[in-house]
């Protein structure tokens, strides 16, 4: 079939803005436990709740609570792991109140944590249950005054007030019990660290009656410590970074023991809580789970050493174990996420959940290539490059497609080869893109993450220009189209590379930051010392923030700029986008301003999700001079006259 030909962004494609949302779940954590299953879902479709579901032995899948309820904690902002089972009795953190809920066999919810003197006061996270089912233990956070991270103790039928078992340093992550429940280990850390940074792991011990006989410090000396477990024979299992890698430790009666070096990553940025890359198994082996640069590995290790499992997805992440059975999530460039079982012996994988259903073929899809490109300093930093893919159309003959660089968020984090839609609602229209792993991002050893360490808001601003350039140089890429976008620290890529660079024609900013002064009183408590360690103490290192914010620059801002928002976010505040669109306006830049009621960090929203693309791509073309093939409302965009002369 003969492609017709048409200019780069103007090809019609067959990913709408419905396809990403409708019937699509954003996939969580999954727990296996004897022959169920339980996993949750976020739901744009249903105001963004996230609904826990439960999946039996004979493969009958409901919901475990109705429309009133939705599973997620703000521990944190971003929480993470927000529930567990016990013997068929579910654990859950309630969006609305904030409350712990317990749902016995056959039954509905019911509070087993008090109401708080004021809104959201009390939350909860990390929600462990002890062998003999009587307790809780899980990450508190108390909003008072200041607020107060501890991990507590509680009656897992909610008959008696919580008790603190561990207090004073500023964070908490992963309480986990020995078999007996005569051990609970648990990881922390101080302010100006974050948990990749420095924590500290340690255990206590009870005796037979409960009361707390010893506690000890395992690991912590300047290494990032994560995700303790116990095996059955009671030996503690933890993740260190302390060799340059996240590897896999033993500790066993005081002596630490390596028990697969690896220039390879077994962990991860603790961004939220579930991290999970291994699990026990009962017969004393482990499913692990490891890698780097967009390919997941994983293996049974035992003491016969390392049996790696082929299977088909490149990702995996949070996995889950009974011992018996393995849950997972999984990815790959070419099909949904998905929750899978896992056969410890083949490595077949049983879809369980997708997280939508692929209706699009494979003609209109484009298939990320890792690309290694040189950047600052003689380094190199790495990309994954979408070309644009439709096997109808075709750009008109010489021309490069236009090319939006991806700033992923953290930063301290790292983009993936996931399938996305979202991804491919640009690419099917012609227009490539490349999703950034600039340096400071994750699954490229401690070296790499450090890049960023005094750095941020100039080794990603040279990474993300340097991989367009890159592009430009190879062919792949319109010099004269050159796009930015991201969300949060992502945004402030952005927002800095339309600011201080003459590289790009336009950019979108999703939440992202403006004024990094104001970050370190106006967000929340988990991140407000986390620009010490990437840009300077504050307020000592004033002068840094303010060379690296783009507010203090306005002189030097001339680009076109979309911003989105959300008006309820805590941890990027609505105010640095409005900022911005105070100087855009002062400056006469054309720019839009699209805010929304009721999102927090992060769109979930269907009606949300799907405005922010069509109006992104609707800016991009006033801008580039390119009309859509798509009917998309129009969005106000202030000094759009000048796009015409700036063409």
């Amino acid at each position: 079939m003969t492609k017709i030909t048409a200019p780069y962004g103007s090809w019609p494609s067959l990913i709408s803005t419905s396809l990403l949302v409708e019937d699509v779940v954003r996939l969580g954590w999954a727990l296996v436990e004897g022959g169920d299953v339980y996993w949750l879902e976020g739901r744009p479709t249903e105001g963004g709740r996230y609904v826990l579901v439960h999946r039996d032995s004979q493969g009958v899948t409901r919901d475990v609570f109705g429309p009133e309820f939705s599973c997620r904690t703000l521990v944190h902002e971003y929480g993470g792991k927000n529930f567990t089972v016990h013997q068929g009795t579910v654990y859950f953190s309630n969006m609305a109140d904030q409350r712990l809920y317990r749902i016995l066999p056959g039954g509905s919810p019911e509070a087993i944590t008090p109401e708080t003197p004021s809104p959201l006061s009390l939350r909860y996270a990390d929600i462990v249950v002890s062998p003999d089912g009587q307790h809780l233990v899980c990450v508190r956070e108390r909003h008072e005054d200041v607020v107060h991270n501890e991990v507590v103790l509680l009656a897992a039928d909610g008959s008696s007030e919580a008790q603190i078992v561990a207090g004073g340093y500023d964070f908490y992550q992963a309480p986990a019990f020995s078999a007996d429940g005569r051990k609970l280990a648990w990881t922390c850390w101080n302010h100006p660290n974050m948990p990749w940074d420095h924590t500290f792991l340690f255990e206590a011990i009870f005796d037979a009656g409960g009361l707390e006989i010893d506690r000890r410090l395992v690991a912590g000396d300047h290494e990032s410590v994560q995700q303790p477990r116990y095996d059955r024979d009671g030996h503690l299992l933890f993740v260190s970074d302390r060799s340059g890698w996240w590897n896999l430790y033993q500790d066993s009666d005081g002596e630490v023991l390596s028990l697969y070096p690896l220039d390879a990553e077994f962990g991860g940025p603790a961004w939220v809580f579930g991290l999970s890359t291994y699990q026990p198994l009962n017969d004393r082996s482990l499913i692990v789970t490891w890698g780097g640069d967009g390919r997941t590995e994983i293996g049974v290790l035992s003491d016969e050493g390392m049996r790696r499992l082929a299977v088909d997805w490149t990702g995996i992440s949070a996995v889950s174990s009974d011992g018996e059975r393995v849950v997972a999530g999984v990815y790959s460039p070419t099909a949904p996420n998905a929750i899978v079982e896992i056969d410890t012996t083949s490595g077949d994988c049983t879809t369980l959940r997708s997280s939508f259903v692929n209706r699009v073929e494979a003609g209109y899809l484009s298939v990320p290539q890792a690309i290694e490109f040189p950047t600052e300093g003689g380094l190199s930093a790495h990309a994954y490059y979408y070309p644009p893919t439709n096997k109808d159309y075709e750009g008109p003959a010489g021309e490069a497609p236009p090319l939006i660089v991806a700033s992923h968020g953290g930063p301290t984090g790292a983009t993936d080869t996931a399938f996305d839609y979202e991804v491919q609602y640009w690419t099917s229209r012609g227009i490539a893109v490349v999703d950034v792993n600039y340096g400071g991002s994750t699954g490229y050893g401690r070296e790499y993450r450090n890049r960023l360490i005094g750095q941020w808001g100039v080794v990603d601003l040279d990474d993300c220009v340097n991989a367009a350039k890159f592009l430009v140089a190879q062919g792949l890429a319109n010099g004269r189209a050159l796009l930015i976008h991201g969300g949060s620290a992502g945004g402030y890529t952005t927002i800095c590379a339309l600011t201080f660079r003459d590289v790009f024609a336009a950019g979108a900013s999703y939440f992202g930051i403006s004024d990094l002064g104001t970050m370190t009183e106006g967000t929340h408590k988990f991140e407000s010392r986390y620009l010490d360690s990437m840009v300077g103490p504050w307020p000592e290192a004033r002068e840094v923030y303010e060379a690296r914010s783009a507010f203090f620059h306005r002189d030097r801002l001339h680009t076109p700029m979309i911003l989105f928002q959300g008006l309820e976010d805590k941890v990027v505040p609505p105010d640095q986008a409005e900022s911005m669109v105070e100087v855009l306006r002062a400056k006469q830049v054309p720019h839009a301003y699209v805010a929304y009621e009721g999102e927090q960090h992060g769109f979930r929203q269907a009606a949300n999700i799907m405005r922010t693309a069509e109006a992104e791509l609707y800016f991009y073309a006033k801008v580039l001079g390119f009309t859509p093939a798509d009917a998309i409302a129009p969005v106000d965009i202030a000094f759009e006259e000048l796009l015409a002369k700036r063409a």
